[in-house]
């Protein structure tokens, strides 16, 4: 089947009247947050907004957050843009940012536009995106996570150095300038640029792979989903598919820190193992229930924190959001990382229940020379008499 060829015209014709970009930056803080302590300390020594995030729209029996998250109020920033349709090169974002319990923090920058031709519209998302990209804007994420860190940074459990990011953008269009049908838009306007970043033309094979992820309840909405950015045509205001894909990101990170903490501490739970084994054997029975029991702890925290990060988000009733959500997070590829922090979890279970074993075997043994022990002095003490 040829694909429609978008006219100028058409695409001329179809201006965005209302939206804003959302670019988020995720930050793994800590192993978790006291979320009732962020709200209290964040309150008292910043004295700005803060809320428990919800679902705008979506009933909470259909759809909610396992343990909804606090919002904090962070001001505005500036950014500055170069893609002509501003004014003075600069655009004022409205920030926020979300502490999830199981130890992110989402920060997110909200810039509104208006009354854009298509094109202007495309340029103004790529442009935020060079201005709140990684290398550029480094300083600007550093510094809101610095603001979160001073106003809630008693909340923070066991902190930890922030090495793990992830980013995504996201543009939102509330209302066009004359109808628009969802089954129509991905053919009446280009949206590629917008998803990809890209100014030259794609190949009919990428633009498929890049346009497949679509989705629509009514007749006038539309989602198109990419693995670092999403389009998102709403004219009711409803923000629960942003939420939505926020939450999939801070799964996303925290299972990512999960799988490469557990790729570093597999090579250390070897090389104790080794040590142990190498050691006196006599009191090897304690060394290795102590290091069996340090093992199980590992098992049982990260256990403990994954399952969190699964059901940060419980998806009952909601069909539409249940989609979106499921093929966000297959797109974000978290059942594939989280999987493999599953069968490293499986191999520290294992050498948990080796260690025990052994730790039993030890200590057979040591009553076994304990009993040929006795019997030879009974014997010596026999023959003596």
């Amino acid at each position: 089947m040829t694909e429609p060829v978008i006219s100028d015209q058409a695409a001329f014709n179809l201006n965005v009247a209302a939206g804003y970009i959302v670019a988020y930056r995720l930050f793994d803080v800590a192993y978790a947050i006291d979320l009732a302590k962020a709200e209290e300390t964040w309150a008292r020594t910043v004295r700005t907004g803060s809320s428990r995030g919800r679902l705008t729209t979506t009933p909470p029996k259909a759809i909610a957050f396992g343990e909804p998250p606090v919002s904090l109020a962070l001001g505005t920033v500036v950014l500055s843009l170069s893609d002509g349709a501003a004014s003075d090169g600069a655009a004022e974002a409205v920030a926020t940012a979300r502490l999830y319990d199981f130890g992110v923090v989402s920060i997110a920058l909200r810039l509104p536009v208006a009354h854009l031709s298509w094109p202007d519209f495309a340029q103004r998302v790529n442009a935020v995106d060079r201005a709140a990209g990684p290398s550029p804007a480094a300083a600007l994420w550093t510094d809101l996570l610095d603001r979160v860190r001073q106003g809630a940074g008693a909340a923070l459990i066991r902190p930890v150095p922030s090495t793990l990011e992830e980013d995504y953008l996201i543009g939102v269009v509330s209302a066009f300038s004359g109808p628009a049908a969802a089954e129509t838009l991905p053919n009446r306007l280009d949206l590629v640029p917008v998803l990809s970043g890209e100014s030259r033309a794609l190949s009919e094979g990428a633009r498929r792979d890049l346009l497949r992820h679509q989705y629509s309840y009514y007749t006038d909405d539309l989602v198109v989903l990419t693995w670092d950015r999403a389009f998102v045509y709403e004219p009711r205001g409803d923000t629960d598919v942003i939420d939505v894909l926020e939450v999939a990101n801070a799964q996303l990170l925290e299972m990512r820190y999960y799988d490469e903490w557990l790729d570093a501490e597999l090579p250390r739970m070897y090389d104790l193992v080794e040590a142990t084994r190498r050691r006196w054997a006599l009191p090897g029975a304690r060394r290795f229930a102590d290091l069996a029991r340090r093992l199980y702890t590992v098992v049982a925290e990260v256990t403990e924190l994954t399952e969190k990060v699964d059901n940060a988000l419980q998806v009952t009733e909601d069909v539409y959001l249940a989609r979106i959500y499921a093929a966000a997070l297959e797109l974000f590829r978290v059942p594939a990382v989280s999987a493999a922090v599953d069968r490293k979890l499986s191999i520290i279970r294992d050498t948990y229940t080796a260690l025990y074993d052994e730790a039993h075997s030890s200590r057979s043994e040591v009553l076994e020379i304990a009993i040929l022990v006795l019997i030879l002095v009974e014997i010596v003490l026999a023959v003596i008499r």
